[in-house]
């Protein structure tokens, strides 16, 4: 069974069950998955019946699942996106910063890296933002 963190921790699937079509089969409802080669603007058109988009990574090497969800969120989507697959640790605070609202990882990857692990990834601004003395935006739906 598979895990989903958020930046308080492991928590409860709330959209479990839900139906997730991929993109080139959605004919309307909540929710639908997007494969890592999925061209983002083609969802623009769906977002007053999404509640939900999947965003797939088939590897932790392939950072295209990042791009999509910056994407999703500049065209304007304010519903909840969900990192699913091959997201590490290191990954977790970008992937939030992205626009990711949390992400779903297998049963062997959570053994590997337990709730604690997840929880010590310093969540604050990055070097930059400190240099510059700019505060990042707030994490979307955290």
């Amino acid at each position: 069974m598979s895990k989903i963190i958020t930046p308080q921790g492991f928590a409860e699937d709330i959209w479990a069950g839900t139906p997730l079509p991929p993109l080139q089969a959605y004919q309307g409802g909540p929710a639908l998955i997007l494969a890592p080669e999925d061209d983002v603007s083609a969802v623009a058109a769906h977002f007053d019946q999404l509640d939900l988009i999947v965003i797939s990574f088939e590897t932790s090497a392939d950072g295209r699942g990042f791009s999509q969800a910056a994407q999703l969120r500049a065209l304007g989507f304010t519903g909840h996106i969900r990192a699913r697959g091959h997201v590490l640790v290191d990954q977790f605070r970008a992937a939030l910063r992205a626009g990711f609202s949390d992400i779903e990882i297998s049963a062997s990857q959570a053994k590997r890296n337990p709730e604690h692990q997840w929880l010590a990834v310093p969540l604050h601004s990055g070097y930059q933002s400190r240099l510059l003395g700019v505060e990042p935006q707030a994490f979307v739906n955290s």
